[in-house]
């Protein structure tokens, strides 16, 4: 998956980018125990990911500014694109890019003991769901074990399996928001089930592999996600509503937008997914989310037309987009587990979304780059 802004001036400039950078060292600043990480290693797959990519950026802005030595092994589908997302500090001793398909074995014994592992690749949006049906449920079951046999291997001492609020399924009308211990209705029968099934059976792997091999392993749930490291290939609603948003186009609503979820602006979703890795249980999975950000799709699309000088307007979805989507009609997560670890977001939907879209602006040639991808080139 290409991130947006491929060419060098667009990357440089999410660096150089005053926020960007403020984001990367509020997170980097936390009250975490970050001695854990001091003089070890962590391995990242979905490096070149929205969440990936900058969880990197502040791991290296930690070893730098903190003197934190942790050995970064990054891994991605595509070269050439992490040498471009990751150039300012490509070839840094304490960063190393692995070209690897998370659906085959990892052999690399070269490697030694890799401390902690927090796997990340998946295939997260729409599109892919119905364009690769087989690669999504592939990647959260085989890749999964793939990670988990390579932590068993090389002595780690901590995974972090990254699941998400779609193993919850339909609300059935009994709560208003999902804890932990929640499971919902899903249709096993359907193409877009491919997705949070896989994901449930990703947790059930991660349990069988702490009974059975005595490895540790934490669950964060992530819920939908954003900010400016954002990928183009991403079909997800929020996305394209930030790419028209940029752009100074209508936002297209594909329904009547009553659907009400929780998203999380990528800073507090990193920040949740370290404290999980390194202050939760052994076993235990952690909701990331904030009643701030809990928002209905229509208000969404709103809040972001209105700050692009826009309207959003309704548009029937294709064949192909309508299959990819979510039927759920709320989902809405509850955090007070992960509270109860010292987590708290930073940032609410209004705050986050308008600090995505200041960021972005920013990026040279991104409205062209965009245009691009509409137009296929």
């Amino acid at each position: 998956m290409a991130e947006v802004g491929r060419d060098k001036g667009a990357i440089m400039k999410l660096y150089e980018n005053e926020l960007y950078r403020e984001d990367i060292t509020y997170v980097a600043q936390l009250a975490l125990p970050w001695e854990k990480l001091k003089d070890k290693s962590i391995m990242i797959s979905g490096a070149t990911g929205l969440i990936g990519s900058f969880l990197i950026d502040v791991l290296m802005y930690k070893n730098k500014v903190n003197d934190l030595n942790c050995m970064i092994y990054a891994l991605g589908r595509n070269e050439k694109r992490a040498k471009e997302r990751f150039e300012v500090y490509y070839l840094d001793e304490l960063f190393c890019f692995i070209p690897y398909d998370i659906n085959q074995p990892l052999n690399r014994n070269d490697l030694g003991t890799v401390n902690y592992i927090l796997h990340l690749a998946s295939n997260t949006h729409p599109m892919a769901y119905s364009m690769d049906p087989i690669g999504t449920v592939m990647t959260n079951i085989i890749g999964t074990q793939n990670m988990l046999e390579f932590a068993v291997a090389h002595h780690t001492t901590r995974c972090a399996f990254a699941s998400s609020n779609e193993i919850y399924g339909e609300n059935r009308g009994d709560t208003e928001k999902f804890d932990e211990e929640y499971c919902g209705y899903i249709n096993s029968n359907t193409m877009r089930a491919g997705y949070p099934e896989s994901k449930r059976c990703g947790e059930a792997l991660c349990q069988a592999y702490i009974r059975q091999k005595e490895l540790d392993v934490v669950i964060p749930r992530l819920t939908r996600s954003y900010g400016p490291t954002l990928l183009e290939s991403d079909t997800k609603a929020l996305s394209q509503f930030l790419k028209k948003g940029i752009q100074g186009e209508d936002i297209v609503l594909k329904s009547q937008g009553t659907q009400y979820y929780s998203y999380t602006y990528m800073v507090d979703a990193v920040s949740g997914l370290l404290t999980v890795l390194l202050k939760g249980k052994c076993g235990e999975a952690y909701n990331i989310a904030d009643d701030a950000s809990d928002i209905m799709l229509k208000d969404l699309a709103t809040i972001i037309a209105e700050y692009a000088g826009t309207k959003v307007v309704f548009e029937i979805p294709d064949e192909v987009e309508a299959v990819g989507y979510s039927k759920a009609t709320k989902a809405r997560l509850e955090s007070k587990k992960l509270q109860n670890l010292g987590w708290k977001a930073k940032y609410d939907i209004d705050t986050g979304i308008k600090r995505t879209m200041q960021i972005l602006r920013k990026r040279s040639n991104y409205g062209k780059i965009i245009n691009n991808i509409n137009s296929g080139i």
